[in-house]
C-alpha cells in the first residue's frame, strides 16, 4: 500500500470537460497523474463509488463546503477518484455542483487503485473491484498524509480531517 513519503503512480486517469478551453477538448481528457500533481499541493480523495450513498450525500459535499477553506490553507487543487469512466464523474460532478471546486477523476480500470495498493473488493455486492475510500494530502507528487477507511466506515477521510491537518 502507498505510504507517506512515496510518489503518486504514473498513472492516467480520466476527467469529463463541459467546455472546451484550458487546452481540453469536451468529453473525457487523460490527466497524467505525476504531471498534474508537480509542483501543486493537492486534496486527494477517493471514493468506492460515483452516486453511491456516502460518497454522494457526505463525501463529496465536504469537500465541497471545504473548497474555499482548503485554497486558503495552501491547496492548489482537489481530486476526487472513483473507479467510475470519466462520462459517470461528468454526470455526478453536475448533480453535486462542483464547477470550479473539485476535479472528479475517472479511475476507469482501477489502474491507480490498484497501483497505490487501496482497492475494496465488492464483486459479491455488484460493484466488482473498487478503491477503498481514502483521503491524501499530496505536495508535489509525494503523499504527505494519507487516511485510509476501514471498510463500511466514513470516519477519517472527511473534508475537516483533511483541513485540520493540511493547517498543522
Amino acid at each position: 500500500m502507498i505510504q507517506v513519503g512515496d510518489q503518486l503512480p504514473a498513472i492516467t486517469l480520466m476527467e469529463y470537460s463541459e467546455v472546451e478551453g484550458n487546452g481540453c477538448s469536451l468529453g473525457p481528457n487523460p490527466v497524467d497523474v505525476q504531471k498534474a500533481a508537480a509542483g501543486k499541493t493537492i486534496a486527494l480523495f477517493a471514493v468506492p463509488g460515483a452516486f453511491t450513498p456516502t460518497c454522494s450525500a457526505k463525501h463529496v459535499p465536504g469537500y465541497v463546503a471545504q473548497a474555499e477553506a482548503l485554497k486558503a490553507a495552501g491547496v492548489d487543487e482537489i481530486w476526487c477518484l472513483s473507479v467510475n469512466d470519466a462520462f459517470v464523474m461528468g454526470a455526478w460532478a453536475r448533480d453535486q455542483k462542483v464547477e470550479g471546486k473539485l476535479r472528479m477523476l475517472a479511475d476507469g480500470d482501477a489502474a491507480f487503485a490498484k497501483a497505490t495498493g487501496l482497492t475494496l473488493d465488492l464483486n459479491g455486492k455488484g460493484l466488482g473491484l473498487r478503491s477503498n475510500r481514502y483521503s491524501m494530502l499530496v505536495k508535489d507528487g509525494r503523499v504527505s498524509v494519507l487516511n485510509v477507511e476501514a471498510p463500511g466506515k466514513f470516519e477519517v477521510s472527511d473534508a475537516a480531517t483533511l483541513l485540520a491537518q493540511t493547517k498543522a
